[in-house]
């Protein structure tokens, strides 16, 4: 049977937008080749839909005004502690021989020095946090800042909301910055009309709607999750606006989180990071908070900040992680909840394993996602092979995004091991240059462990054809996910 004219159409179509995409993909600068590949299967298995997914998802559009702005805002508001405070006499301060290559590459992306004299507290508990959080709020005596990915209209968000309210009704400059997708429920919330009422400032970091796809990917997300109060406190981690419970999605409760509480001048940059985001989506500069006086801590040790994102080098995080691994003398533990890394980070880790380091990985046993879970576990065997120790979390889902090196240097943060936070979303890390810091979070870290099962080599080799050719035809697409 002859092909109606309507056929040839289509397929010629077809074919002719199947190239034209390739030679795009082909030449974008900042994908990796594996990326580039993963695309183009894409773009051929799927006629025209490939296409249009690419065309809404496949590239790293911030939007030409946004990254006009952001240049902008970067020279009024230096993310450098020395530009905000450059009479203070608190000088960079110096780290180990070791670590130094760790520091610069975080120093060269960031523009954020490593600063001494800082004190933390860790939580590994989601319910201590939010309660140190709103206890923080109550006795603030000028501003709260609170910037967070996912806020929820539950316990958790009922308490923090409460101590706003009544922080900006004694008089508190109180600002809420919220992503406008994860945090969507939350902003046409009563309750959130309620902290309006109170005045409480409330913005939504990169508003997403159909009309701005043409323009903007819309998936590029403020993943941060960071508080500031009174210029003195700060908080950064893992932890949501919400209870363990996470009503989105209860079935994979609790979600387990960690985070920190900092006092120190360091704190700074973690301010500058929120005054640069608040202004970007609500045109309010807060640069003069950055000008005043700083205290460092007694006997406080030195911490450094990167924050990431699109509207910079987005292969910092990785470059960041690879060049910590390869510092790695004797211990290297990661624990993240989405793990489907490029494919250097990956070669990085496994190198690491092969030269001797104990290498431990911990992820949770049920992810709330069904294709990064399938991609990360198409890696296992080559990572075992490597030496990597494999952990499966089974107390629920392990939400912490942590990594300590030898007991000595720790970094806690935002961001997952996924091309996602390592591309793609706005994200912050902290870096604790400190033994006593490291060795509390590897204790936490241990924790995680011993609710965990380690992985056998013959778990993975036993797992049926079908469920390993699923988890290989994901990894194929692993980094575009």
């Amino acid at each position: 049977m002859s092909e109606t004219p309507w056929t040839v159409l289509l397929f010629t179509s077809d074919l002719l937008l199947k190239i034209f995409m390739i030679f795009v993909v082909l030449l974008q600068r900042k994908k990796t080749p594996s990326a580039k590949l993963a695309w183009i299967l894409l773009l051929v298995a799927l006629p025209f839909v490939g296409s249009a997914i690419y065309l809404l998802v496949g590239t790293t559009r911030l939007g030409a005004l946004r990254r006009k702005r952001h240049k902008e805002i970067l020279k009024v508001i230096p993310s450098g502690y020395a530009s905000h405070c450059p009479d203070e006499g608190h000088a960079p301060t110096c780290v180990v021989h070791e670590y130094q290559p760790i520091a610069s590459i975080a120093e060269a992306v960031g523009a954020s020095a490593v600063i001494g004299g800082n004190i933390a507290d860790l939580f590994g508990d989601s319910e201590k946090m939010i309660d140190s959080l709103t206890k923080d709020i109550d006795e603030s005596t000028s501003h709260c800042h609170v910037l967070s990915y996912i806020m929820l209209d539950d316990l958790a968000g009922e308490k923090v909301a409460n101590a706003l309210s009544k922080a900006a009704s004694r008089g508190i400059h109180c600002r809420l910055l919220l992503d406008a997708v994860g945090s969507k429920d939350f902003l046409r919330s009563t309750t959130c009309k309620k902290l309006n009422e109170s005045g409480v400032r409330i913005t939504q970091a990169l508003p997403a709607n159909i009309l701005r796809a043409t323009l903007v990917r819309l998936d590029l997300r403020n993943h941060r999750k960071i508080a500031v109060i009174d210029n003195a406190i700060g908080y950064v981690g893992s932890q949501n606006i919400a209870e363990p419970s996470f009503a989105l999605k209860p079935k994979f409760a609790p979600w387990i989180d960690a985070s920190v509480r900092l006092v120190g001048p360091a704190v700074r940059e973690l301010q500058a990071v929120f005054v640069q985001d608040w202004f970007m989506d609500s045109d309010e500069n807060l640069s003069s908070l950055l000008q005043e006086p700083v205290e460092t801590v007694e006997g406080g040790f030195p911490v450094q900040f990167m924050a990431t994102g699109p509207n910079s080098n987005n292969q910092a995080l990785p470059d960041l992680l690879q060049t910590a691994f390869h510092s790695a003398r004797e211990e290297l533990i990661i624990t993240t909840p989405y793990f489907a890394p490029d494919t250097s980070t990956e070669s990085a880790l496994r190198i690491t394993a092969n030269r001797g380091v104990d290498t431990h990985l911990v992820l949770p046993a049920r992810n709330d996602s069904l294709l990064v879970a399938a991609a990360s576990r198409s890696r296992f065997a080559r990572l075992m092979d490597a030496g990597v120790h494999i952990h499966e979390f089974h107390g629920g889902l392990l939400h912490a995004k942590t990594m300590t090196i030898d007991k000595s240097l720790a970094l806690i943060g935002s961001a997952n091991l996924d091309r996602r936070s390592l591309e793609l979303n706005f994200e912050i890390s902290m870096l604790a240059y400190d033994s006593d810091f490291a060795s509390h979070l590897r204790f936490l870290q241990q924790s995680y462990i011993d609710r965990s099962t380690l992985l056998a080599d013959k778990t993975v080799t036993d797992w049926t054809i079908g469920r390993r050719l699923w988890q290989h035809a994901v990894g194929l697409i692993a980094p575009i996910l």
